[in-house]
């Protein structure tokens, strides 16, 4: 069986207030072609299909569209979960008509996946937290874990844990508990496989994902994926890597294309792996294509960087531009940037001393509020904050105060 592995779409994303969709139908046309040509059987995107709970409609229907055109009239099977940025319910409420194109989708680990026919295939056995398909006559049992909220896993494993003691398990262990229990599902006939959304011990975050662990709590060990699942296809870190103390079997695939500035050093793409019963997986790369690039300017002075945006005006890219300079980039200079290099998400001078600057909580006690406002806007942004921005600060002060006075009379 051959399975292609993708995650981590985030349809409708945008970069600074600026849509990246354009550049997402070009991967989601460019991802149907590699499908066809690689002649694969299964698809799993392991969940944030969406960017947020309420994607654009537009965003919806470029993945609707995408999933028809996966599926070739039934031919195909797609499988996606939910991850944490999306809505499980919205997800999943095509599925009755998506399972007429071989489309399985899961919102959370509580789903129970309806059986029967999907497209030309079928699901011949399911319940909370696991499907068995035949796929062109083999068969796979896949343990299926939707982001698994503190709250969604309590739901699933609260009858499972009689003894107060259990249920106060941190929880790496709960994860641990459910999937050695739902491992029990794996056969030695059977393609044996886990496809979940969340955060695993020693993987290196990219700095674009929204972090779905509070304080290290919801994060996993590698340990806790049985021994038993020959492929782990997990979802939620941008960057594509194996994760560490599983023998290479659990992978992030990562996103399609570079969410933020901290993606750019690389590249995006995803698994294909061709699995058989009791056997290790073989794996091929695939390469995604980098379709507008984000780039970082660094220019020595304004008169560089008003040269650079000027050379560079027909250049299709995203960029972040710094700026060393000895006084403040003034309005006009901005405007001339802007107007020469479309597509300038941001202009950052960098003023000589900044970067050592640094606040300790002593350096406030005998400051104004006022002061310690504009030595942190100074900080953070690099340049003097507008009077008006430190007038309205000051009046929401000043109100809160007000209100707390009337309050205490």
């Amino acid at each position: 069986m051959r399975i292609l592995h993708t995650s981590d779409w985030h349809l409708g994303k945008n970069l600074e207030g600026l849509s990246r969709m354009e550049e997402q139908e070009l991967f989601l046309k460019d991802f149907i072609d590699m499908v066809e040509a690689k002649q694969v059987d299964l698809v799993m995107i392991a969940g944030d299909v969406y960017d947020s709970p309420n994607p654009p409609a537009k965003a919806e229907k470029m993945f609707y569209d995408t999933l028809k055109k996966l599926s070739a009239n039934g031919e195909r099977l797609t499988l996606v979960i939910a991850g944490n940025h999306d809505n499980p319910e919205r997800l999943v409420a095509a599925g009755p008509l998506a399972r007429d194109h071989g489309i399985i989708m899961v919102g959370t680990p509580k789903t129970i996946v309806a059986q029967g026919e999907y497209g030309r295939h079928q699901v011949i056995d399911s319940g909370e937290g696991f499907v068995e398909l035949e796929i062109n006559g083999e068969k796979a049992v896949i343990l299926t874990l939707p982001y698994p909220s503190e709250k969604r896993l309590n739901e699933v494993l609260y009858g499972a844990m009689d003894e107060e003691e259990e249920r106060l398990k941190i929880y790496g262990d709960k994860i641990k508990m459910l999937l050695d229990s739902l491992s029990e599902k794996f056969r030695e006939d059977t393609i044996n496989m886990i496809v979940s959304h969340l955060f695993a011990a020693g993987s290196e975050e990219s700095g674009s994902e929204r972090s779905i662990q509070l304080g290290g709590s919801f994060i996993v060990d590698g340990s806790c994926f049985p021994k038993a699942a020959q492929y782990i296809a997990l979802g939620h870190i941008h960057k594509p890597q194996i994760v560490p103390g599983t023998d290479k079997r659990a992978r992030y695939a990562g996103s399609p294309i570079h969410y933020s500035k901290k993606e750019i050093p690389f590249a995006k793409k995803g698994f294909i792996v061709d699995l058989k019963p009791q056997q290790e997986y073989a794996l091929e790369e695939v390469d995604f294509k980098v379709y507008k690039p984000i780039e970082v300017w660094k220019c020595g002075s304004i008169e560089a960087a008003l040269k650079k945006c000027e050379e560079n005006k027909d250049r299709d890219c995203w960029v972040y531009l710094e700026v060393n300079t000895d006084r403040y980039i003034r309005e006009d200079e901005l405007k001339l940037m802007k107007s020469a290099k479309k597509d300038i998400l941001e202009i950052v001078p960098v003023l000589p001393g900044r970067e050592s600057e640094e606040f300790t909580l002593n350096s406030f006690a005998d400051q104004k509020i006022e002061d310690i406002f504009k030595e942190f806007y100074r900080k953070e942004r690099t340049v003097e904050p507008q009077q008006e921005i430190v007038d309205l600060l000051l009046s929401i002060i000043q109100e809160q105060e007000g209100e707390e006075i009337h309050e205490t009379h």
